[in-house]
């Protein structure tokens, strides 16, 4: 085998290796990172919004459930704060 190839393929594996590991801290355990890759990553993309943009409308679920009501219908124009999270 030439050096030159034995040299490169040694620095493809440590590449590989370094990028398992720095997903792995990044989401926390490799089989967390594995999930980041094969979900979140595809799907992630940067949105157009910016500083003072009006909210998208949605439609959305109230506490109790069962009735639906859209963003706009509630805001009347007022600012609005929609904060996505687990706060368990």
């Amino acid at each position: 085998m030439h050096p030159i190839l034995k040299w490169s393929l040694c620095a493809v594996a440590i590449l590989l290796v370094a990028i398992c590991v720095g997903l792995s801290i990044m989401a926390g355990s490799p089989k967390d990172a594995i999930g980041m890759v094969r979900y979140a990553l595809p799907h992630m993309h940067r949105g157009n919004l910016q500083v003072g943009s009006d909210a998208p409308d949605a439609t959305l679920v109230s506490l109790d459930g069962a009735t639906r009501f859209h963003i706009r219908e509630r805001t009347q124009g007022k600012p609005l704060v929609l904060v996505f999270g687990s706060f368990t």
